[in-house]
């Protein structure tokens, strides 16, 4: 192993908590430069990235920069993408990027996983467009009309969160008539409230596991086939019924899943960054094959720019350093999300497992432990419900929370007066950020109750109530319209600014044995339990 040298050692972030240490402008100083959003703004596959109302300056900003050099995330960020084993603790590669390159010539991973990428990336999108066009047939011959996906963790919130974000398309398109359905909680009433709408003669089930060993998901799968046997489907006629997506097809073979109805993902295809893989099955249903692939070359556009754009332009790694900034040197020790568009409505759940699940680590990749805090605790929810919720903390609690507004230019929703509610919407988003970031003065806040007409002793007495401290840090992510293409690369730009901050922490993004021990504790105990039984 190379030397590893920890962050806090690193002359940038030496100079970095130099900086935080000194008094620094409020953010109503700063953006009193009415050229600072123009100068504080990037743009990349079809994304812009207004950082104007981050908490930094120019020193500041170079600074970071430098950390990103001095970290060598670049270097990197390469060696992903050529496929070395960067998951070290489970010596495998991470090519989550080569699912969405298989078009790519002379790609960095090589022309062998190019091939099997589009192989069975083919074998998806033909087989998603036979159910959509009812060619499926179940145990009585008639078409499915439903499908059932059972999967948790990145087998559920990757295309359950896409689905539901591209479910216009779902019901812009006459030739589609199937329906697509989520399970991924063992418990019993999570699977009963989807069942007792459908009709089993007409179900299928999607059972994504990466081992198909999953204890939530494998049980969902028995009571899956106990429900259709109920119905009265013969044992000979389930597999007519039975999806598999693993990386362990052997295993589904031998549970009666039928080898044409089976879809294959690789070790180096990691849960939470699956969704570009067989792991899209149910989302390709659900929008298309078209629509699916378009999600993949958005997702690459975005690759490209991680790539190729220089630093100070370079989306991920932006959001990366502003949210190291913030974690590290402003104490800041949550984040939150909030999507100005309804279809985002999971995107912040997708999110907590790829950041936290990522990037909650407390051991650099030399094995030492880690001085410094890592990820943030990441939430949030659709902003315009936030801000009658716990928007009410970020403006007057204690806490430092800094945001990301995600918002659409374009609203292309069939209804004849949604440009005025899209209007409204991102009136709203505008107006919250520049709250938080400027706040209100006790002064401004007494001169406004004056306009009021409000007498003096109510003045004095309630003026502190309603002042904001503002200052709070936030970045707004621009969305020209919410395509599968726009929705693919603003998936890519979360993922490699998750990679970026790992990078820079040093430490392993890409194992989750914090998940692995509660998963190894269920089933001693359950062993326990049996050999008492």
């Amino acid at each position: 192993m190379t030397h590893f040298t920890p962050p806090q050692h690193r002359k940038a972030w030496q100079a970095l908590d130099a900086l935080a240490q000194q008094p620094q402008l409020h953010l109503r100083e700063l953006l009193k430069d009415e050229h600072r959003h123009e100068h504080m703004t990037a743009s990349g596959a079809g994304i812009t990235l207004d950082f104007a109302r981050q908490r930094v300056d120019q020193a500041i900003f170079q600074q970071l920069l430098a950390l990103a050099d001095e970290s060598h995330v670049k270097a990197q960020a390469k060696a992903m993408f050529k496929g070395e084993h960067i998951n070290a603790t489970e010596d495998r590669a991470v090519l989550h990027v080569a699912l969405r390159g298989s078009h790519v010539p002379n790609p960095p991973w090589g022309a062998a996983i190019s091939k099997q990428v589009a192989d069975e990336l083919l074998r998806v999108c033909m087989f998603a467009e036979r159910v959509r066009e009812g060619q499926l047939k179940g145990f009585e011959d008639e078409a499915i009309t439903d499908v059932v996906n059972l999967g948790i963790g990145g087998s559920d919130l990757g295309p359950r969160m896409t689905t539901e974000a591209l479910s216009h398309l779902t019901r812009e398109s006459f030739k589609n008539k199937v329906r697509v359905h989520y399970v991924s909680n063992v418990d019993a009433w999570s699977l009963y409230t989807v069942l007792a709408t459908l009709n089993p003669a007409r179900t299928a089930f999607v059972v994504q596991s990466k081992t198909f060993t999953t204890q939530e998901t494998m049980t969902l799968a028995s009571s899956a086939k106990r429900w259709l046997r109920d119905a009265g489907c013969p044992e000979d006629q389930l597999h007519r019924h039975l999806i598999a997506v693993t990386a362990n097809p052997q295993i589904s073979s031998a549970q009666g899943f039928a080898a044409e109805q089976t879809f294959t993902f690789w070790d180096w295809v990691g849960g939470r960054y699956s969704v570009w893989s067989a792991i899209g099955l149910p989302l390709a249903i659900s929008i298309g094959a078209f629509a699916f692939q378009d999600m993949l070359l958005g997702a690459r556009a975005m690759d490209e720019h991680f790539m190729s754009a220089p630093n100070e332009q370079n989306l991920p790694l932006l959001m990366a350093l502003f949210g190291i900034w913030n974690r590290n040197f402003l104490g800041a020790t949550t984040h939150n999300i909030a999507p100005y568009a309804s279809p985002l409505g999971k995107f912040a759940s997708f999110l907590q497992q790829m950041d936290m699940e990522s990037n909650g680590k407390r051991t650099h990749i030399d094995g030492s432990e880690a001085q410094i805090a890592t990820s943030p605790v990441l939430w949030g929810g659709l902003g315009i419900d936030g801000q009658h919720a716990y928007f009410q903390l970020i403006h007057q609690g204690q806490h430092l929370v800094p945001m990301d507004f995600i918002g659409l230019r374009t609203e292309r929703s069939p209804l004849p007066f949604a440009a005025e509610h899209h209007r409204v919407v991102l009136l709203n988003m505008q107006a919250q950020a520049q709250a938080l970031a400027l706040g209100r003065t006790l002064d401004e806040t007494i001169q406004e109750m004056r306009n009021g007409d409000m007498d003096e002793d109510q003045i004095q007495r309630l003026a502190p109530h309603r002042c904001y401290p503002g200052n709070v840090p936030s970045s707004t992510i621009w969305i020209d319209a919410l395509t599968p293409r726009s929705m693919g690369a603003l998936m890519a730009l979360y993922e490699h600014k998750v990679f970026c901050q790992a990078a820079i922490w040093g430490i392993h993004a890409f194992d989750q044995w914090g998940v692995e021990l509660g998963k190894t504790m269920a089933k001693a105990m359950e062993a326990k339990q049996t050999q008492v039984v």
